[in-house]
């Protein structure tokens, strides 16, 4: 394809007997060629000045740009070190050349042009850099560096900043540099000799690039984005670099790092320091505050470079200005910064794709991101044109009618149009983009109907959320309409209490109140929860960061499952750097799915059962994606587990699938050496050893505190022999003694086992096919119902209920109905798991009527919905006198009630009759 019949589009000539003049140069052009250099070469001085310089070489880069392009690049590589001056410097004229006339010709899109002047600024940092590295090695100044050095410039890199980072540099670009160095190659007695060459080197070779001359220059570098550059040396060491991020970093040098890229010198070190700078960067919860830092850096930048008045297109700053470049790129830099730390798929460079990322995550509305994608390639279109008149590094539209007029030709509009057309993009750029940054606020907020006790507002801001200046500025903002919000409650004043338990508990205000503050529909739930839950609200002031799961997600998707569970936090721990930051995310993911289960239960989107086995999957998930974290890290030390591994059996509430929000797991573990009698590694142990010290790791890795708190309490007392046996039990043990050694309790409890988790899966299946088989063959019923019924005794000794809210532990209550189910399992030699499959399972073996069974599964259907609401609503029992209005409604939607009333009636008669019918079948004249 021709050159000529790709040409889209051409420029009007703003002088047409300068273009035409040009063309005497060039007489083998084909039409529409010769027309694109008349249009560029009448209206740009700078491109005309270029085609008269480069003429010979132009008329045959004309047939081929992309290989014209690229021959540039690589004749550089082979010039001499005192030839590369006045070489690179002709090759910047070439490339610009070449990117102005396939822009203004609409042969390359701007991507392809950014890109392409981009690919220079890369070329000309590498080799100017590597020609200073190598004086400094020749000159003896890099200690302990040879010419093998030259390949990564002896530990020095230089980090791509902005657009250049992102590949996208303008026309006229300076290229914003900083340059580190590995200060880890150096010995302490050569470090400061190599800091100081390494200094000199920066100098040297950025001198090369900005320096004019009579061949003009390269590029124009700037070294202030560096860490603290009014003190520190135009190259830093990493490490202080590090230490400078971490402790001092602002909120515009995390975005400036978005698109940073390391460009020359020694990459592998540059992608190092990047990875080491991902938590300065990506925040871990939702980073709403960043939202009012970048909001007040515009303000900011609008009064130093007075560009937030009216708009008026003749000299409007078309980065700078209203609706101009830089609003899109704060918006979209300022959405990836919140959201970023969650998504790394909106980790990208480049303004265009993190539009688009942020529109496939459903952060930014896709008609939005389409619109400001449109006007920003639009904006750096006559960007590139208002700078290709002089080659000046400007973004301001003339004011001049005849300067405005060149950019209009070179746009190949009329100055009329190209003003119009501007006016609509900038306004519509600053419509889509000042309600992020600055929402519209009530100009005057009515105070709240109800007549609060202003004696528990004052004392807020003695609180620890609002110690901080900015905490306080940001929730006075919030306090209106969390007042008017807690006004319209069934009891605005319990609200007000509740809201206040919440606020004193609550360690650190900031993020969460400009997370409120920028998604208002989250009051609404904060204050559901804490005039509902005090559980759940408590659990809400510990872990703030689980809010971002309600609008950083699919918060109210379908329920995923315990296999999608798994992949999900297995994907999640994968990136991280070590074990205890492995146990750390585990510990965040966990949680944020146990809130996701608990609002839903709260507001009525699941049902108690199902939230059972929500609970259940999410034990699932943790327990199966930690133990292969858990055995891998115990294996560095010990070696791989000898034989088959281990197998982790859920048990009660586990392996039935029916969790609470406060429940602990039950556990057993079993392994199997397979005859293997110890591990090979550099600190073996016998296999017995092994699985044991295995076991403790996995339940420390479940339940020890850390700074993300625990996930689960683990119990594991059901194990063979209780607290007195291992806390791992051998395949063989385990066989041995359920078959000549257990308890009648104990394959009681077996009925609800189930592999959670397994090293093996053949060893798994020989578990599941082993308690199978021990429960499949029918017990002795006599035997069983004396233990049970000595069992309920000893139970009704030790402890009484808490009151008729207490559904779990008394006569009649849920423990004895799954005491019972058991017990019909085992009877009838059905090795179901659950209660209901364990009622019809007595039912169909004769020692219990169908009226009875159907009585007992509703009862425990209503006594489970009691216990699974009461858990997220408390972590201790409550009476219904102390429920308030909020748990008292949510108490009566979770059982099907109409009132509290009905729901004290319907509690008592069940219990009643329950216990009246298990009493019945436990008598030993009923004994089957």
């Amino acid at each position: 394809m021709t050159l000529a019949s790709r040409i889209t589009r051409t420029p009007r000539a703003f002088a047409p007997d300068l273009g035409r003049d040009v063309l005497s140069r060039l007489p083998s052009l084909a039409p529409e060629v010769a027309a694109l250099i008349e249009g560029a070469a009448g209206s740009s001085p700078y491109l005309k000045d270029l085609v008269e310089r480069e003429s010979d070489w132009l008329e045959e880069a004309l047939a081929d740009p992309e290989a014209a392009g690229s021959a540039v690049l690589e004749g550089l590589t082979d010039v001499a070190p005192d030839e590369l001056n006045r070489a690179l410097r002709q090759a910047k004229a070439r490339i610009a050349l070449l990117t102005g006339l396939m822009d203004l010709g609409g042969v390359w899109p701007l991507e392809t042009v950014t890109g392409a002047l981009t690919d220079l600024a890369d070329t000309a940092c590498r080799l100017a850099l590597r020609a200073e590295i190598a004086k400094a090695i020749r000159a003896g100044k890099l200690p302990g560096q040879g010419e093998e050095a030259l390949d990564d410039a002896g530990g020095m890199v230089v980090m791509a900043m902005g657009k250049m980072g992102a590949g996208e540099l303008n026309y006229s670009s300076d290229i914003d540099l900083i340059c580190l160095f590995d200060e880890s190659r150096y010995g302490r007695d050569d470090y400061l000799d190599a800091r100081a060459a390494l200094i000199k080197a920066t100098r040297a070779f950025t001198t090369r690039l900005s320096d004019r001359t009579a061949d003009g220059y390269v590029f124009r570098t700037d070294l202030r984005l560096r860490p603290d550059p009014s003190v520190t040396p135009v190259c830093v060491a990493m490490e202080a670099a590090e230490q400078y991020y971490e402790s001092l970093g602002r909120t515009w040098e995390r975005a400036a790092y978005i698109k940073a890229r390391p460009a020359a010198g020694d990459i592998a070190a540059g992608e190092r320091f990047i990875t080491a700078l991902r938590p300065f960067i990506w925040r871990r919860h939702l980073d709403f505050a960043a939202i009012q830092d970048a909001h007040d850096m515009r303000l900011r930048i609008r009064e130093t470079k007075s560009t937030g008045g009216p708009l008026s297109v003749p000299g409007h700053d078309l980065k700078l200005g209203r609706g101009g470049i830089r609003e899109i790129e704060f918006f979209t830099q300022t959405r990836q910064l919140i959201a970023g730390g969650r998504d790394d798929s909106l980790r990208v460079r480049g303004t265009v794709e993190g539009l688009a990322a942020l529109a496939d995550a459903g952060w930014v509305p896709f008609e939005t991101a389409e619109r400001l994608t449109a006007h920003y390639r639009a904006h750096r279109e006559i960007e590139h044109r208002i700078q290709m008149v002089h080659d000046s590094q400007t973004h301001t539209l003339p004011a001049g009618p005849e300067e405005f007029a060149r950019v209009a030709c070179l746009a190949g509009l009329d100055p009329e149009e190209l003003k119009s057309g501007l006016a609509w993009r900038l306004a519509e750029v600053h419509e889509l983009t000042e309600g992020f940054f600055a929402p519209g606020m009530p100009s005057a907020p009515r105070d709240p109907e109800v007549d609060f006790d202003t004696g528990i507002c004052r004392r807020w801001p003695s609180y620890p959320a609002l110690r901080s200046q900015r905490a306080r500025e940001i929730f006075e903002r919030l306090r209106p309409e969390l007042l008017r919000r807690l006004a319209r409650t069934a009891k605005p004043e319990e609200a007000l209490l509740a809201l206040d338990g919440f606020l004193s508990k609550l360690p650190a205000g900031v993020q969460l109140f400009a997370l409120f503050e920028a998604n208002p529909q989250l009051i609404d739930l904060l204050i559901d929860i804490v005039g509902v839950s005090p559980a759940l609200a408590g659990h809400l002031s510990r872990n703030a960061g689980v809010f971002d799961a309600v609008i950083g997600g699919d918060f109210f998707a379908d329920w995923p499952g315990a296999g999608a569970l798994t992949a999900d936090l297995s994907d999640h721990l994968a990136p991280e750097a070590d074990y205890e930051s492995r146990l750390d995310a585990a510990r965040r993911w966990a949680k944020e799915w146990h809130f996701r289960i608990g609002v839903h239960h709260l507001r009525g989107l699941v049902d108690a059962a199902t939230a059972g086995q929500q609970y259940a999957d999410l034990a699932d998930a943790v327990v199966t994606a930690l133990l292969p974290v858990v055995t891998t890290n115990f294996a560095k030390r010990h070696g791989p587990p000898p034989g088959r591994g281990a197998a982790v059996l859920g048990m009660g509430s586990l392996g039935s699938q029916r969790l609470t929000a406060s429940s602990d797991l039950d556990l057993i573990v079993i392994y199997d050496p397979d005859g293997v009698e110890s591990s090979e590694g550099p600190r073996p142990l016998a296999a017995r050893t092994y699985y044991a010290r295995l076991t403790q790791a996995l339940i420390t890795a479940l339940s020890a505190p850390t700074a993300e708190g625990r996930v689960y309490e683990v119990d594991m007392r059901l194990r063979p022999s209780g607290n007195q046996g291992p806390v791992a039990t051998s395949w063989s043990s385990f066989r041995e003694y359920q078959t000549s050694n257990a308890w009648i309790w104990e394959h009681l409890a077996l009925t609800r086992a189930r592999v959670v988790a397994s090293g093996s899966d053949g060893l798994a299946r020989d578990i599941e096919t082993f308690r199978q088989s021990l429960l499949g063959r029918p017990a002795g019923a006599r035997k069983v119902l004396e233990a049970v019924a000595d069992m309920r005794t000893r139970i009704a000794e030790a402890k009484a209920p808490a009151g008729v809210l207490d559904a779990k532990i008394g006569a009649g209550r849920l423990q004895e109905i799954e005491l019972l189910a058991q017990a019909g399992a085992l009877i009838a030699g059905e090795p179901v798991r659950d209660v209901t499959g364990g009622i019809a399972a007595a039912a169909s073996s004769g020692w219990l009527g169908g009226k009875e069974a159907r009585s007992l599964t509703e009862a425990a259907r209503l006594m489970w919905s009691v216990i699974a609401a009461m858990r997220l609503l408390s972590a201790t029992p409550l009476e219904i006198e102390s429920l308030g209005e909020g748990a008292g409604e949510f108490l009566c939607r979770a059982t099907g009630m109409a009132s509290i009333e009905d729901l004290q009636i319907a509690l008592e008669t069940a219990y009643g009759e329950s216990d009246a019918t298990i009493s019945a079948a436990l008598q030993p004249e009923t004994r089957p």
